[in-house]
């Protein structure tokens, strides 16, 4: 039974993400009508957001993991790839609904449908495939090194993208999430840094509470 609610998740949700992701980008893109050049920027610009390339790992994540669920445990490797992006999107939808609801962000106008399932739906799959979903390897605690180096490097690159590109339409620097705008955050880097150390903690916290299921249910089994 339980494999096939994870196949019926792996499906569902791999379509619905992806359909999420394909149609905001293409919204957009559409919105970019001043015609001089400037959706190759709105396209890096839609990739930059952490949302979008959690939702595109965990596309990929359930996809694979159609033809890889089986009776026999799954290499670690694999497991330990899930337990980053599990935790990633779970992230994605506590902080989005916690800081960002409500708040239009620099990808033009959104699709509600699809917001709704980058944001909600899909952090929502993916936090119940890895709860029910067999094969999993048992992880360490020092795997938790590796879930959060990503977005400490995606945090590295945001920052550093957003001083040396400039948005042409504003002349303005560009950052995905207002809380990481130094120039537009009430204590300038201090607030950008708070807010940054704020993200990687709960991202521990979570990417923690993945890892210690994956133990759990080990020993359960």
């Amino acid at each position: 039974m339980r494999r096939v609610l994870a196949y019926l998740l792996r499906i569902g949700g791999s379509i619905a993400i992806t359909a999420a992701v394909v149609v905001q980008l293409q919204r957009s893109i559409t919105n970019e009508g001043s015609g001089q050049g400037e959706v190759g920027f709105v396209i890096q610009n839609f990739f930059s957001f952490f949302t979008i390339e959690s939702n595109v790992l965990a596309a990929i994540v359930l996809f694979v993991g159609i033809f890889t669920l089986s009776g026999r445990p799954e290499p670690r490797g694999w497991s330990m790839f899930r337990a980053a992006v599990t935790a990633y999107m779970a992230t994605t939808g506590v902080v989005y609904n916690l800081l960002l609801r409500g708040i239009e962000l620099p990808q033009g106008a959104t699709v509600p449908w699809s917001n709704e399932i980058l944001h909600v739906v899909g952090p929502a799959v993916m936090v119940l495939d890895w709860l029910i979903a067999p094969g999993r390897r048992r992880l360490h605690a020092k795997a938790l090194w590796g879930i959060v180096a990503f977005p400490l490097l995606w945090a590295g690159y945001t920052l550093a993208r957003g001083v040396m590109v400039l948005d042409p339409r504003t002349d303005k620097p560009w950052y995905p999430y207002p809380f990481l705008d130094p120039n537009t955050s009430p204590n300038g880097y201090y607030s950008v840094g708070f807010y940054v150390v704020l993200i990687a903690m709960v991202i521990g916290v979570v990417g923690s509470g993945v890892l210690w299921v994956s133990r759990v249910r080990r020993r359960a089994a």
